[in-house]
């Protein structure tokens, strides 16, 4: 019998909590012991969710700290809470997952100009391991602290890494990318709101994104060169789900045999023949992936679609925590799309 892996869910009442929980409730290997909210402390999980009622989760009660032991922690925290909260779970021998951004970036004098804080803890930025499966596989493997990676970054690193694989030079990267209103996070902003937000469109954060320089030091590791990137997000009236166009000039190759080599032993990327719709990968742990090359302006496309609270957060969380520890990848994972 394999064993069974007690989870402490730090942020339960978030985006990204909230789709764990309905990943973790099916997960043969997982027990739930303690769910964390500052915000809703003393109410069972179903007075916030309840849609989890009719689950064994509903009665739970959050709390401000955990009343269970448990053995591995999925923080789903702003930046700065997770940052002070690792050490010391590491320090008690837990197994970490942190879906925020506090140590993704290997780079510490990144953090006070795209985080707005000192990074209090460099020597934990090296013992963190990037987890995007497809690239650090191995290293995820044998790591008890994981850097859950950012949305976009894992829409747009999986639509390039075939490229870094094969030593194809790059020179620079263009990202144009839309988003679901989900990926800002569950606490309110005027321009969110339904009658703002409803057949409206809009870019954020168009001269610097904190997710820039994730996308490029991750680059950095893969390929030992520095390569820019040009970042422009945008969000659309949907509640979850990406797509992430990336264009590369490059010379003519067959690239559609490139990323099937790259791709064809994954179980969660899949290279299609025609451009995906965001609704193919909705509740799910896919990456679709489309790419076209022009010939007139020597340039190649690649469409990445992704969920966001999923691939680009939670399910590939648990797809982590599997790798971590030993559970075959794909457990409580093989969902088909919600659809319609």
């Amino acid at each position: 019998m394999e064993q069974e892996i007690k989870a402490c869910i730090y942020g339960a009442t978030g985006y990204t909590g909230a789709e764990l929980l309905r990943i973790l409730q099916k997960h043969p290997h997982v027990k739930i012991t303690a769910l964390t909210s500052q915000s809703y402390a003393g109410k069972r999980l179903s007075e916030v969710f309840p849609f989890f009622e009719a689950t064994p989760l509903g009665s739970m009660y959050l709390t401000e700290e955990p009343e269970e032991d448990f053995e591995f922690a999925f923080l789903c925290l702003p930046h700065e809470a997770s940052l002070h909260l690792v050490p010391g779970l590491l320090q008690k021998g837990k197994r970490v997952i942190d879906l925020s951004g506090a140590y993704r970036i290997s780079k510490p004098e990144m953090y006070p100009e795209y985080y707005g804080f000192e990074h209090a803890y460099p020597e934990l930025l090296k013992r963190a391991v990037y987890g995007l499966p497809e690239l650090f596989r191995e290293r995820i493997k044998n790591s008890d602290f994981v850097a859950n990676p950012g949305c976009y970054p894992t829409a747009t690193l999986l639509a390039i890494y075939p490229l870094l694989r094969e030593g194809i030079e790059i020179e620079d990267i263009i990202v144009d990318a839309l988003s679901g209103v989900s990926g800002a996070g569950r606490k309110t902003a005027q321009h969110f709101h339904f009658p703002e937000m409803e057949g409206n469109a809009f870019a954020y954060s168009v001269a610097r994104h904190r997710h820039t320089p994730e996308m490029e030091d991750v680059i950095q590791r893969l390929s030992g060169k520095s390569v820019k990137v040009r970042f422009t997000p945008q969000v659309i009236p949907l509640s979850r789900g990406m797509m992430v166009k990336v264009y590369v000039r490059a010379e003519e190759r067959d690239y559609m045999e490139i990323y099937k080599k790259a791709y064809g032993g994954e179980p969660f990327v899949i290279v299609l023949d025609k451009p995906p719709h965001i609704k193919q990968a909705l509740g799910t742990n896919y990456c679709y992936l489309y790419l076209h090359y022009d010939k007139r302006l020597k340039l190649l496309t690649v469409i990445s679609v992704i969920d966001n609270l999923g691939k680009g957060a939670s399910s590939q969380a648990v797809q982590n925590m599997n790798l971590m520890s030993g559970f075959e990848e794909s457990t409580a994972l093989k969902d088909t799309a919600l659809y319609p």
